[in-house]
């Protein structure tokens, strides 16, 4: 009977030892990749913006409309694409703690990449103020919307199309909500 009940709570103790967390990825940075010229880089983070190292494996990731299986070793993923101008990356990562996406504007100068991360409200801050200054200045509203054509045309020829620029907005106000 002693040789069964020991039996019994040892292996209660090595299941509990069995089943291993999941790594899950719940924020992430884009940087330049430092061991390529004009590649990026995909960074697990956590909230303190320091490097999550205990992730690794293959995450799928979506960027700019493609999926991609990103391989993290230590925390970081290398994007093999080389980037020939600068651009919009919108980058999201589904899963099951949710949806978890980002936009930046990789600015191009010299080879050297420097990736700027582009908020949901500004997206929506500057479309709104053009409109505002259009209808409080009469006088005004030729500029504003000739502005507003340049942003729009700023936007599309680097990569961000209306239905992502949509979408990174939602996406932004899903985690207001």
């Amino acid at each position: 009977m002693k040789k069964i009940l020991f039996v019994v709570c040892l292996t209660l103790v090595a299941s509990s030892f069995a089943f291993a967390d999941t790594i899950t990825i719940k924020q992430f940075v884009i940087k330049e990749n430092p061991f390529a010229d004009s590649e990026i880089a995909v960074v697990a983070v956590d909230s303190a913006g320091n490097v999550q190292e205990k992730v690794d494996g293959v995450f799928a990731f979506t960027i700019n409309g493609f999926q991609e299986q990103m391989k993290f070793d230590k925390g970081t993923a290398f994007y093999r694409h080389k980037l020939d101008k600068s651009s919009f990356f919108y980058v999201k990562h589904i899963n099951d703690a949710g949806t978890h996406s980002m936009l930046y504007y990789i600015y191009k100068q010299d080879g050297k990449l420097r990736p700027i991360h582009v908020s949901w409200m500004l997206l929506v801050i500057i479309p709104l103020a053009l409109v505002l200054l259009g209808y409080m200045f009469k006088r005004f509203i030729i500029i504003a919307i000739v502005i507003f054509c340049i942003f729009l045309y700023f936007n599309h020829h680097n990569g961000l199309t209306v239905p992502t620029f949509f979408e990174s907005i939602f996406d932004g106000l899903k985690g207001v909500f």
